[in-house]
């Protein structure tokens, strides 16, 4: 387990990881120059920040957790 604490001011504090969500995406409904880089994909995988932004499009959704997790983010599947 990695879990970061604060020990600075003598008690253990857990850190907030900052909060992304993960969605399917259908490729016909992403603009034309992203669907020609889709390679025959139907879906790929958006992961969003908490104000709807759109951080990263990826191919599956294990991946996305993945990318999610390299850059210290909690990742929350949306359906």
């Amino acid at each position: 387990m990695d879990t970061r604490y604060d020990f600075d001011n003598g008690t253990a504090v857990e850190e907030e990881r900052a909060i992304v969500y993960v969605r399917p995406v259908k490729v016909d409904d992403l603009p034309a120059d992203v669907q020609q880089q889709a390679m025959g994909l139907e879906t790929l995988y958006a992961v969003h920040n908490a104000d709807g932004e759109r951080l990263a499009l990826v191919r599956d959704r294990a991946l996305a957790f993945v990318l999610a997790k390299q850059h210290d983010m909690e990742p929350v599947a949306v359906h």
